[in-house]
């Protein structure tokens, strides 16, 4: 297998190390930066460096995008132009919206995102094992994504030791905007407020910062070459989490104002309760040490189809652990076999196929 990488820093140098290493993949990749495509190939991230965006894609099977927001929608058009048409082009960017929009229904791309990152930034800081157990965000497209290409890359991720997760394209942003790009927004906020009545205390100095500013704050002016483009490609989606946040602040202030005691200590309460059950939950299914249990659907060969299925259990937190194809001799349909974490996980998935009017059973 052939895999070209657009973009050789953190992820991309990650997705070239684990290709290599775990999926036993020939690298090729292209970076703008010639210094770059010197270091990622010195460091073993690639098998070999490209001098354009045309010479990594030709002959690829899998296409790795991974170019900061603000360049990806130009990027990804190269790419599709340059690739053949058995070639699956995917992308890291954290908001898919707009590059779903991009690909114009083209049925060789399908957006990814995975959650999986670092404080450090460039190739000299990426790792093979950095997907281990991260969840990898899929928004194949209704009614045209190839389903061959989406078992593909499935497959490739899985590899890469992440869990492949199915979700459409607004849904993605909206949460993503609840629970990155509103956190960032809000910790440069904290920061300023903290500057702005520190540069007050000309006399009496507050005390030194304590650990819940630092916590809070983490995040606060990340890197602005990567962080402008992804809240201005997400503006609305984190307009919308700004107002909602403002009417909470503005429920908040008049607890306190009244000195509502009950109401402050609820709402406190309340606070603490949901954050143990999103982080007890993630953001994908799946359940650890139970059997893997199969189930095998019929579906006809139609663009899109196995998107349909996969975007039905991602939105249910069914999470496809591996997938294969088989095709009927007459290629009018064909048998695609699921496999699944659980009882659970495999009835709910039996459950939602039938659903869609497909034929499902248990292998």
């Amino acid at each position: 297998m052939r895999v070209a990488v657009l973009g050789l820093g953190l992820i991309g140098g990650s997705i070239g190390l684990a290709a290599r290493g775990r999926a036993g993949a020939e690298v090729c990749g292209y970076d703008p930066d010639e210094r770059v495509r010197a270091l990622a190939l010195q460091l073993g991230a690639i098998d070999e460096q490209a001098g354009d965006l045309a010479g990594a894609v030709e002959g690829a099977d899998v296409v790795f995008v991974a170019a900061p927001v603000g360049v990806l929608p130009a990027t990804i058009r190269a790419a599709l132009w340059s690739a053949g048409p058995a070639t699956v082009v995917t992308d890291v960017g954290s908001t898919k919206r707009v590059v779903a929009e991009t690909a114009l229904a083209d049925e060789r791309f399908i957006g990814g995102h995975p959650l999986a990152g670092a404080e450090t930034a460039g190739v000299e800081h990426a790792r093979a094992d950095l997907f281990d157990g991260a969840v990898w965000y899929l928004t194949p497209a209704r009614g045209s994504t190839a389903g061959v290409l989406y078992e593909r890359l499935h497959a490739v991720l899985r590899s890469f030791g992440a869990q492949p997760a199915a979700i459409d394209a607004e849904t993605h942003d909206r949460l993503m905007a609840s629970v990155s790009h509103l956190p960032h927004v809000l910790a440069n906020l904290l920061v300023a407020q903290a500057t702005s009545v520190l540069s007050r205390e000309d006399e009496q100095r507050l005390p030194a910062v304590g650990p819940s500013f630092r916590d809070a704050t983490r995040v606060a002016g990340a890197n602005s070459a990567i962080w402008t483009d992804i809240y201005l490609s997400n503006r609305e989606a984190l307009i919308a989490g700004i107002d909602g946040l403002s009417e909470r602040l503005g429920d908040v202030r008049a607890a306190l104002e009244q000195g509502d005691a009950a109401a402050v200590s609820a709402w406190n309460e309340r606070a603490r309760a949901d954050r143990e059950a999103l982080l007890g939950a993630g953001l994908a299914g799946g359940v650890g040490g139970e059997a893997v249990l199969e189930i095998r659907a019929s579906v006809p060969n139609r663009p899109g189809v196995i998107a349909e299925l996969a975007l039905a259990l991602g939105q249910a937190g069914v999470n496809i652990l591996d997938m294969a194809l088989s095709p009927s001799e007459d290629n009018r349909q064909g048998v695609v076999a699921l496999w699944f974490s659980g009882e659970h996980q495999a009835t709910r998935a039996q459950e939602l196929i039938a659903d869609l009017g497909f034929p499902v059973a248990r292998a």
